[in-house]
């Protein structure tokens, strides 16, 4: 879309209002402007927004695939498809996530991550890589495969890191043997370390905050509550999360794996701004409910979806969420009865912060990337822009 655009006639959403009739002007992929009246200035194409939502992109701290795609089916192609099916649901922004693995496929994810990156594609940008695993607790698996759990190897997490400059973040079972020398090591890297299919303890999370893990990975799922040992009580990492301001949670809103009293509760407890809305996706997402698979295409788990969740062929737990971005928010607001502004900012400023973005996305501010989505009443998505370029519109 070339020369400068104008968005008009749109609800635009900031962090903390809605402006009833915006208008905004991009220019060169940036937003130059944001007016509660209208803009005189001359643009090259108007978009007429037709009084619905205009919001900043949803940004995806965590995702693994969609549109029948895994990011660790090892293909150039399914990152590409995996962006351009999320981008159909407001999302602009994501951190693609791998699962417990052997080093050499985890290696071999970061190569194609390097070149997808690199050729041009319709869909959300992508914000470096997420690895989830493989130093969990054997106990709080969930979905993790089995065999590549383990403890961390500074020779192997080292080597990994020294790889690929596009990690971006890393999810650890902070109690493991290893893993807070392991949290000043990605801390020193820039690297956001975060907490997941973990064990631990309110004594060992504090311990774990102070050596640099921040986040809670998926929130409530394959991590500790309050846990006795001899006989006495202890808190657990949801407890800890709760306890501990400077933790933030990110959240699967996909209304299956956490009921609409716990939504509330951590949006009570944490507050929008250290609460992050994930989809968690896997391929199955924006596909049709029946078989599947978890992870790569080639040796993944076989999964059924039904009632809008990936669940084991038994049934007998979960195995992956299948939300889109714009259901997150959706049910934020519809089963959480949370405000839309406060929803929206849970899935675009407050995951910019987290991920050190913020200076360029997140929120609509003349000066940051022109990632924009209008949607309707419903959430329903009807434009994604990303960095000025529409990539979705019906």
């Amino acid at each position: 879309m070339p020369g400068k655009v104008k968005i008009i006639n749109g609800r635009l959403i900031t962090p903390f209002r809605v402006l009833p009739l915006g208008h905004l002007l991009i220019d060169n992929g940036r937003i130059v402007a944001v007016s509660e009246t209208t803009i005189t200035e001359y643009a090259d194409t108007v978009i007429d927004a037709g009084g619905n939502y205009v919001a900043p992109g949803f940004i995806d701290l965590h995702i693994h695939g969609g549109g029948g795609h895994d990011f660790m089916d090892g293909t150039i192609t399914a990152f590409h498809a995996i962006a351009e099916t999320h981008a159909r649901y407001g999302t602009t922004a994501m951190v693609p996530t791998t699962l417990t693995a052997e080093k050499a496929q985890l290696l071999h994810t970061l190569d194609i991550y390097r070149e997808a990156v690199s050729l041009p594609y319709h869909g959300a940008a992508f914000l470096g890589m997420h690895l989830e695993g493989p130093y969990f607790a054997m106990n709080q698996r969930g979905a993790q495969d089995p065999r590549y759990i383990r403890n961390p190897d500074p020779a192997e997490y080292r080597e990994i890191v020294d790889y690929s400059r596009h990690i971006s973040r890393w999810s650890v079972a902070p109690e493991l043997p290893g893993a807070l020398e392991m949290g000043h090591y990605l801390r020193s890297k820039g690297i956001l370390a975060a907490i997941a299919h973990t064990d631990a303890i309110y004594e060992e999370v504090v311990k774990a905050v102070e050596c640099g893990y921040t986040l809670a990975t998926h929130f409530y799922s394959a991590m500790s509550g309050v846990t006795r040992r001899n006989g006495f009580r202890y808190a657990g990492v949801v407890e800890s999360v709760y306890l501990i301001d400077e933790i933030d949670a990110e959240v699967i809103a996909d209304g299956a794996h956490l009921p609409a009293a716990l939504l509330k509760l951590i949006y009570k407890i944490k507050g929008p701004d250290r609460m992050a809305l994930i989809t968690d996706a896997m391929r199955a997402a924006s596909m049709p409910p029946g078989k599947s698979i978890l992870g790569p295409l080639h040796g993944g788990l076989d999964v059924v979806v039904e009632d809008g969740v990936a669940k084991l062929p038994d049934g007998s737990g979960f195995a992956g969420s299948v939300a889109t971005a714009d259901r997150l928010v959706r049910n934020m607001v519809q089963l959480a009865a949370v405000p839309l502004t406060a929803a929206v900012r849970m899935i675009s400023l407050t995951p910019a912060r987290i991920m050190g973005v913020a200076n360029n996305k997140g929120s609509l501010v003349a000066g940051k990337d022109a990632d924009i989505v209008i949607f309707d009443e419903d959430i329903q998505v009807q434009m994604t822009m990303v960095a000025g370029k529409v990539v979705h519109h019906l």
